[in-house]
Parts: C-alpha cells; structure tokens; sequence
C-alpha cells in the first residue's frame, strides 16, 4: 500500500525545494540547533540513541525537532527508524502497526520494512497490522522529510498508538527489543509527542517541567502517574514511555532534554499555547 501525503501543504511545505530550505531553516533558526549537521557514519547492529521529537507544523516544532534529528544525524542513520506516534483520529486498533508497502511525502518514497513490522506484531499480545489509523495521522509523516532530507538509505516501521497506557506501552517495547534481536537489524525508535496544550505560557512550563524532569530521568512510572494525575494534556506520552522502556532493555540508561520552547515563544501569544522538546535516550 502507497501511503500519500496528509498535510503536506499544511504542516510542511509541499513543493520540495521550498521543503528542503524549510527544514535547512529549521537548523538554522535561533531555537534550533544552529548548524545543519552532516552525516556521520555507523555500523554493526547496536545503534547508540533513540530520540524524542515534537509533530506540530514545522513553523511551531521543526526548530525544537532540528535539535533531536541534529543528533541521529551525527551518529549516522540505522537499517531501520520506528516512528511511534499517539492516534489523533479515533481510527484504528490500540497499537497499529502499518507493516507493508511504501510513505510518500514531497522528497520521495519511502519503504516499510515489513519484515520488521510484522515481527513486532507476532512479539506483542497487543499490536497487530492496521492501516486505517495512519491514513490521516499527521504525528509520523511530519517526521518523514527530516530524514530524508539527509538520506534515502533507511526503512522505517510506523505505529500509531491508540492505547498509551502502561500495559501497551510496555507489550510494544518488548516487542520491539524482541524484534530487533531475532532480526539482528540496526534501528533506532523516534518518540513522536507534542507537550501539554492550550494552557498559558506560565502553566505550560510548569507541567510540562513535571514531565520533562520524568523523562530525563527516565522514570517512565512517575510521567505516566503525573500525566494522569495532573491532567496533562501531552498526546504522546506513550510513544515516551515505549522509548524510555525499549532504550533501558538495550542499555541505553541516560536521557538528554535538547530543547524546550512552546508555541508562544514562536508567535507571541502567550495565552494558549502548545509545548514542544526534543530529547535523546543514550
């Protein structure tokens, strides 16, 4: 199955040479990281990070996201990136694994690794091969051209999480780990989540600082429990937790937070606004 653009024209330019210097400005931008990185070089299967990135229209996110992606970058890319994003429609099962066929976006095609894909469905008692609730889903396309804008020499698994409890997010980190090893693919896992919504500047840096100081300290137990008990209003703190779970299973025991901006800091107005930050597992 061909998966077309769903907001190319909205969250990210369409046109490719507009797209490419969008996100050439994304590095360069005074919240970004300031310099486009250039690739470096890895091999073997033990890649070394995994990353945390925000989705909201490149304007909004792309220079917090510059800072995450600056990172894989450095590091050379994997065989494989799995992109776990939360579910924004509604559609499809709790965890849906899109496991065959291609994503299109304005810088080219993109294959799925389904070898990989289906292994993580018949590791897990939860995911299993959906289409419907990437259709529409915006959260793993926006991550698309970051990538490729640096390389075609990659696969990736896209699931979207309709369930971001602890049981689901805990069945898809193992199933992942487990995955990988019998396939002996390098990989990498890229946590697709925008922070706490619509609150004033001055309450969105404090919950989201709650939920920051939990992922730098990799305490996927204490973001789960704040989120729920302080009604944060972060949409992917499962695809978090996944990376936090999946990056401890492989030895990776310490989080760096990159960047923290919200969209007023972008616009101005600072009366409702989203949080956006980038994070590396190592």
């Amino acid at each position: 199955m061909l998966r077309k653009p769903a907001v190319a024209g909205a969250f990210y330019p369409d046109n490719p040479e507009i797209l490419a210097r969008t996100i050439e400005n994304c590095f360069l931008d005074d919240f970004g990281v300031g310099e486009i990185p250039h690739m470096g070089k890895f091999e073997g299967t033990d890649y070394p990070i995994n990353i945390m990135v925000p989705h909201a229209g490149y304007q909004y996110s792309g220079a917090v996201a510059s800072h995450g992606y600056s990172k894989l970058v450095q590091n050379g890319f994997p065989e494989v990136f799995i992109i776990l994003s939360p579910n924004h429609t509604g559609f499809g099962t709790e965890i849906s694994v899109f496991n065959d066929g291609e994503w299109e976006t304005p810088l080219g095609i993109v294959q799925v690794d389904s070898e990989f894909a289906d292994a993580i469905i018949s590791n897990s008692n939860i995911a299993s091969a959906d289409f419907s609730a990437h259709l529409r889903e915006h959260s793993i396309e926006v991550q698309l051209p970051f990538l490729q804008y640096f390389s075609n020499d990659f696969k990736i698994v896209p699931v979207t999480m309709g369930s971001q409890n602890f049981t689901a997010s805990s069945d898809l980190a193992k199933a992942i780990f487990d995955a990988a090893g019998e396939l002996g693919r390098s990989y990498a896992v890229i946590a697709s989540t925008d922070l706490s919504h619509f609150n004033n500047q001055e309450k969105a840096n404090k919950v989201d600082g709650f939920v920051l100081e939990d992922i730098s300290e990799m305490n996927e137990f204490k973001l789960f429990e704040e989120v729920i008990q302080y009604n944060i209003t972060m949409c992917g703190y499962g695809p978090v937790m996944t990376a936090i779970l999946v990056s401890k299973m492989s030895d990776k025991t310490d989080c760096e937070i990159l960047e923290y901006k919200t969209s007023g800091d972008v616009t101005g107005d600072l009366t409702s606004v989203v949080g956006y930050a980038s994070g590396v597992f190592r």
